[in-house]
């Protein structure tokens, strides 16, 4: 486990033997891993297949145009970049709820009345460079509810864990507001933000449609100076004409410190339209030591529907 994530005052456990991270190719269902970012422990249910618009990569185009964000903005080409849906370790939860919000997965109630959101606890998305792979000889090695549920001991494969016909089922049933599709990126001032939009579904209301997204972001301190988020300031635009813009204190209630021991913070939040699209953009404002302010771009993304869904989401039963 990297120092930066250990508890002060605590034993280190032996968890496993560390493997070569892949270069190439992608991770199996099972893949036992440390998370080098969060430091919990995890494993893999299956990857995803995104396309990454990083912002940061120098692209052949060097006329920059401006958009509706108001910065200069260049043709971003997405790249294929491979995700995971992986389970976290419950027992590493606690240490990384301060970082990381352990719910990243949430999706709408299957009754037309209501307006419940559910959370799966313990569901994240690992980008494959994240992933530092590890073997156990521990038939139960990752302690979830879904654990057993979804994978099963089997010695003769690598790794040893393979899917069983639930998590299979629950793939193929649960795809519309699980699927991962686009990822943004971009670096200011050595503050890199991360954005995953998802779609929810679609809800109606008063004789209108409300369409529903849910959003994780990452922000990763680059640097070495410490810093600390103090506002989020968004730009909402919908389909259907109208902008919004919202400002407000920190992000889910609070302000975190980005330091070299502790780079990064995750969190995810929900944004609902009248129109089947739409798109946001923003910056986060963050003050240094010395008490000077600067913003940090995020990334424009997309806000899109999907237009082929079938069924309404299905959460956790069979």
């Amino acid at each position: 486990l990297p120092a930066r994530n250990r508890p002060e005052g605590k034993v280190l456990e032996t968890v496993g033997v560390f493997e070569a991270p892949k270069q190439h190719g992608k991770y199996e269902t099972g893949q036992l891993f440390l998370h080098s970012v969060f430091g919990y422990r995890g494993i893999v249910l299956f990857p995803w297949q995104a396309r990454l618009y990083d912002r940061d990569v120098a692209s052949p185009v060097t006329e920059k145009s401006e958009n509706a964000a108001g910065h200069g903005s260049k043709e971003v080409k997405g790249k294929t970049h491979t995700y995971y849906q992986v389970l976290i370790d419950a027992r590493d939860c606690p240490h990384i709820s301060q970082r990381s919000q352990t719910e990243a997965v949430t999706f709408l109630a299957n009754h037309d009345d209501s307006r419940a959101l559910y959370a799966i606890p313990g569901l994240d998305y690992v980008s494959h460079e994240d992933i530092l792979p590890y073997s156990s000889t521990d038939q139960v090695p990752i302690q979830h509810e879904l654990f057993e549920r979804f994978l099963m001991y089997d010695q003769t494969k690598v790794p040893p864990f393979v899917a069983r016909d639930t998590l299979c089922a629950w793939q193929e049933k649960n795809h519309p507001w699980l699927e991962l599709s686009d990822v943004h990126r971009e670096t200011t001032e050595n503050i890199r933000v991360t954005v995953i939009p998802f779609y929810m579904g679609m809800r109606e209301a008063q004789n209108s449609h409300v369409y529903w997204w849910r959003y994780c972001i990452r922000l990763e301190n680059l640097d070495s100076e410490v810093v600390q988020l103090r506002e989020r300031h968004w730009r909402i635009f919908s389909l259907s004409g109208t902008l919004e813009t919202v400002r407000g204190r920190g992000v889910v209630g609070r302000e975190p410190v980005l330091s070299k021991e502790q780079p990064a913070f995750q969190y995810s939040s929900h944004v609902s339209l009248q129109a089947s699209s739409g798109h946001m953009w923003g910056t986060f404002r963050f003050e240094r030591p010395d008490g000077s302010h600067f913003d940090v771009r995020i990334p424009p993304f997309s806000l899109e529907s999907n237009k082929d869904e079938k069924t309404p989401p299905s959460g956790l039963h069979w």
